[in-house]
């Protein structure tokens, strides 16, 4: 599975960190910054990550930012990205599952590392389950998203 990733400074460090866990676990995964610490603002990464994901260059995205929240209010202004921050691994998996959520933010400031990793690793492992109850309700804010997204 192709992963893009990115992040604000606030997400700078665990982005980095993470790069090598998430390939060695058989994930191509691109990098699409920041790549200082210098201050950066969010919204643009968040725009990076969604492009990438509506241009097929990857199947799902992860946003990094000191919250999480900043990167996840962005990243849904874009039609087609289901954007959810996820601080456990339930949340993580479910997301994916009932959701088709597809790309992940974690806040570097909220949750400690190693939780982090578990977490990334759970939303790239987890898939959409088709149930009959979780199309309807992604068919229904499909047609939110086309009402109000033009």
């Amino acid at each position: 599975m192709k992963i893009v990733i990115a992040s604000d400074h606030g997400g700078f460090q665990y982005k980095n960190s993470l790069l090598k866990d998430i390939s060695e676990h058989g994930y191509e995964v691109t990098d699409l910054g920041t790549f200082t610490e210098a201050p950066t603002d969010y919204p643009d990464h968040a725009a990076d990550v969604a492009h990438a994901i509506l241009n097929k260059q990857a199947e799902r995205g992860i946003l990094i930012c000191g919250s999480g929240v900043g990167v996840s209010v962005a990243a849904n202004k874009f039609k087609g990205i289901r954007a959810g921050v996820c601080h456990d691994t339930y949340s993580a998996h479910q997301s994916v599952e009932h959701d088709d959520v597809n790309v992940l933010c974690i806040g570097q400031r909220v949750i400690g590392i190693e939780l982090a990793r578990d977490i990334i690793l759970t939303f790239l492992a987890a898939q959409f389950t088709h149930a009959e109850r979780h199309q309807r309700r992604l068919a229904k804010i499909n047609v939110i998203e086309s009402e109000n997204m033009k």
